[in-house]
């Protein structure tokens, strides 16, 4: 059975509708501005995400999309969120900078505190960066910098791993990692640096570790409530293995979404994550 002693947070999750999602630049390898997007399907898809997320106990909370910010859907990448803080990212390409302002404002007017990592460093919040444990798992190389960790660290008070990604498919970290409970994660060798899989190692007593094949059809972009893994796609090793544990998997099509690189998790941010106070010791390693 799964571990009782499950995931803190994932009970609350901020959504953005689709309606100006589309794939009009290329910024990672999954990218073709000349794909077309079927936006019905998007939204159905979309829809059908915030559904299951609710009936499996979860609180869905909505931001307004906006026009000409397409990724603005891919909520995950907005910032972090530890309690009632909110770091905002600072996205690497030009063609994401415009959703800062969005983020902010709605943050904001949540009653959000919104404290800043400095100009001239590169982090894209929850897309790479989870927490397990007592620690806030971060990943750096492709959209991230390792220099922002340690501003990360101060500002929340949590102790932060660093792992570098190395395959630009899975260009953020959320691609490669997915906590489970407090025992167990799914991981993509596929995606992290013989480093980073030794820190995984000494971290996640029981990880769940993804052959090639799975990670690209992003298994690890899930999203988990409670004993529920809401997932893109399910191949039958990883579910058995999910269903040995005590989980009931959800598989979730988000093959729009896909198009651009974004799975189930970049679709969500959780809100109800906790990670440290400001005061506290932080440590980055």
């Amino acid at each position: 059975m799964h571990d009782e002693d499950g995931l803190s947070w994932g009970r609350r999750y901020l959504m953005c509708p689709p309606s100006h999602f589309g794939v009009l630049y290329e910024i990672n390898p999954w990218m073709d501005a000349t794909t077309v997007v079927d936006a019905d399907s998007a939204r159905q898809q979309w829809e059908h995400l915030a559904s299951t997320l609710r009936v499996a106990g979860a609180e869905v909370v909505l931001m307004e999309p906006a026009d000409g910010l397409p990724d603005l859907v891919f909520t995950a990448n907005a910032g972090l969120v530890n309690g009632n803080q909110f770091i905002p990212s600072r996205f690497r390409h030009p063609e994401r900078q415009g959703e800062t302002d969005v983020d902010v404002q709605w943050f904001s007017e949540q009653g959000f505190t919104v404290e800043w990592l400095p100009d001239g460093v590169s982090n894209e919040g929850a897309g790479d960066a989870l927490p397990f444990g007592d620690v806030l798992v971060s990943g750096y190389h492709f959209r991230s910098d390792a220099a922002s960790h340690a501003y990360v660290s101060r500002l929340t008070g949590a102790a932060v791993r660093s792992v570098e990604l190395i395959d630009p498919r899975l260009y953020h970290l959320d691609l490669t990692f997915c906590p489970l409970d407090s025992r167990r994660a799914m991981v993509a060798p596929l995606g992290w640096d013989r480093y980073g899989l030794a820190v995984l190692e000494n971290l996640v007593p029981e990880p769940l570790f993804l052959e090639d094949e799975e990670a690209l059809e992003f298994c690890g972009n899930s999203v988990v409530v409670g004993s529920v893994v809401v997932m893109p796609a399910c191949p039958p090793r990883v579910g058995r293995q999910l269903e040995r544990w005590g989980f009931d998997v959800v598989v979730c099509p988000v093959d729009q979404f896909l198009k651009a690189g974004g799975g189930c998790r970049c679709l969500t941010l959780a809100l109800d994550v906790h990670l440290g106070l400001p005061s506290a010791e932080s440590t980055v390693t």
